[in-house]
């Protein structure tokens, strides 16, 4: 009996182990991969999600005043023009 505790612990070690290699080297792995994106993305000139998301959101906010500026450029054409005809 002590010897099938002796294997059993000597397993559920070995397992362990090759558990914390498997995730040490998914670790690495995502590592290498992270530097490889990053050298793509920089020689590529492309742009990262947080400076797209970045942009975006400006072109929104520009989009938006460009209506407002709008709409006031069309109210003070309506004021002018009364007063051109006179």
């Amino acid at each position: 009996m002590q010897t099938q505790n002796k294997i059993f612990e000597d397993v559920t070690r070995l397992m362990s182990n090759a558990a914390g290699v498997a995730h040490d080297a998914k670790k690495e792995f995502e590592i290498a991969m992270g530097g490889i994106f990053e050298r793509v993305i920089a020689k590529n000139n492309l742009v990262t999600r947080e400076e797209f998301d970045a942009v975006r959101a400006m072109a929104i906010q520009s989009r938006e005043e460009n209506e407002i500026l709008q709409q006031k450029i069309a109210e003070l054409e309506k004021k002018v023009q009364p007063v051109k005809k006179t």
